[in-house]
């Protein structure tokens, strides 16, 4: 394992080891307080109540996740009677988990490394459930502190909070939702090709019936969890699934997708079944998505409707979106984590390999959605299309937040809307996305809105694990990188 244990630096003063727009040293004191725990004695009310709760659901242990730079979701838990110890004082986790790859190897970054250092990992109570597909378990998300109470530099979860809150503070708000596409297999050894349980067409009604069962039960379990689905469905490769949840706050949204993620893989062992979100399950093969979709507020006003801009876009809209657009270069790095997802984003296979945008466009990196005539004020979006499951879902929507804002503070137009498959345009006419990790990675190194955004400590996290990453499979084929990543994620 490629431990590194070099000392770690301390800890810089400013919470997101950088002053401007969107840290606290400069902003409003919302953005602060999105990341400030509340009153030990207050979290201990509150625990001692859920506590109370989860005791009448016979639940007997408390898993609290996070998601750390390589996309992986890691966890601790507690039993049930230390829930109460857990909100109060957090539980100890080893600052090296933001360096470590999906192998569960480690690197180190100038700022975060090494075997020194400790961290709390406080549940989210609001977040806090009975897992309805693993009897006597309960899940909650968790945010990262300092050991004197301080939110961690390199907490995503934290980070993408405080990019909530700075569209709040701008008057705004967004809505957003995480699709989460599968491949379910026979249970068998992990290194052996998938063996599929239903052989059905895409899309085909063959395969519901096949897996009716199974997915009534994950229906069941994402409903008892309180989770509002939309729609569940057959995808493009073979055993592969798709399931969409009502929007939510971006935070939400991103804690909704690692509980659905997390949900499915219960259901599919209790059926004898494995599930992937690898970008890539099979080379050649149509991958995993993790469509971002998102749309932007104000006093209760969608403002990707009735405006006098591209299909309705209002200013602050089309702004927002130009900058997210702008930016997919490198926030490829935040939102295709896995070298492997590289392999999914080529061109006509639906999955957003150009960076242009395009009404309906599924082809286009950035998708508009206008929604049906007569419920467009409520369901006009925006799908990012590039992003694919490896990704941490905190970074991914709190990289696109901070891209929006710098959109909407320079108010860009969108450039001219591209319809049809940008892979049959003359060549050149419509850039395409990076190709390989290193492309991302120097996008990334260049941007200066994301290194503001997350903050020195987070931004060389995420940079290190990636290069790493990208070294380590630099030298493969395709073949092998799927079967390295297949059941990583």
């Amino acid at each position: 394992m490629g431990t590194v244990t070099a000392s770690q630096p301390a800890e810089p003063a400013d919470p997101t080891g950088r002053a401007g727009p969107f840290g606290p040293g400069t902003a409003p004191a919302a953005l602060t307080a999105a990341v400030a725990l509340p009153p030990r004695a207050e979290r201990a009310a509150r625990a001692e109540e859920a506590a109370d709760r989860l005791r009448t659901a016979a639940v007997d242990a408390v898993a609290v996740t996070w998601v750390d730079n390589a996309g992986i979701t890691r966890v601790k838990a507690v039993p049930l009677g230390g829930l109460v110890h857990a909100a109060e004082w957090g539980v100890g986790t080893s600052p090296c988990f933001d360096v470590f790859l999906a192998d569960d190897s480690i690197t180190t970054s100038p700022v975060i490394g090494g075997p020194t250092g400790d961290l709390r990992l406080y549940p989210d109570l609001d977040r806090l459930v009975p897992l309805a597909a693993q009897p006597g378990w309960a899940w909650a998300p968790g945010d990262r502190h300092t050991q004197a109470g301080g939110p961690h530099p390199g907490c995503q979860r934290l980070f993408a909070r405080r990019m909530e809150a700075a569209v709040a503070a701008a008057g705004l708000s967004v809505k957003a939702g995480i699709e989460v596409e599968w491949v379910v297999a026979l249970a068998g050894a992990p290194n052996e090709p998938p063996q599929y349980p239903t052989h059905g067409p895409a899309y085909g009604m063959h395969r519901l019936t096949d897996l009716s069962d199974y997915l009534r039960d994950v229906l069941r379990a994402l409903g008892e969890q309180g989770l509002g689905v939309l729609q569940i469905h057959p995808e493009y490769a073979p055993g592969q699934f798709e399931v969409s949840v009502a929007p939510e706050g971006p935070v939400g949204a991103a804690d909704t997708s690692v509980l659905v993620r997390q949900t499915v893989r219960a259901v599919s062992a209790r059926y004898g079944l494995r599930a992937s979100f690898a970008p890539v399950v099979e080379p050649d093969a149509v991958g995993n998505g993790g469509h971002l979709h998102l749309s932007l507020w104000r006093d209760g006003r969608n403002l990707g409707h009735d405006g006098p801009g591209p299909h309705g876009l209002t200013a602050e809209a089309e702004g927002f979106l130009a900058g997210v657009l702008r930016a997919l270069p490198e926030l490829l790095v935040l939102g295709c984590s896995s070298p492997a997802g590289y392999l999914r984003l080529v061109p006509s296979h639906w999955a957003g390999a150009y960076q242009c945008w395009g009404l309906e466009n599924r082809e286009a990196a950035l998708r508009l959605i206008t929604g049906s005539t007569g419920e467009r004020a409520a369901a006009a979006n925006a799908e990012v299309k590039c992003f694919d499951a490896s990704a941490n879902p905190y970074l991914a929507v709190g990289g696109v937040l901070a891209a929006g804002l710098a959109g909407l503070e320079q108010r860009h137009p969108l450039p001219p809307e591209f319809t049809g498959d940008p892979a049959a345009a003359e060549p050149g006419t419509v850039p395409r996305l990076p190709q390989t990790p290193t492309e991302a990675i120097a996008a990334y190194e260049r941007s200066a809105v994301l290194r503001e955004a997350l903050g020195e400590p987070l931004h060389q996290a995420v940079l290190a694990v990636r290069r790493a990453e990208a070294e380590q499979y630099a030298a493969v084929g395709p073949e092998e990188l799927v079967a390295a990543t297949r059941w990583r994620y």
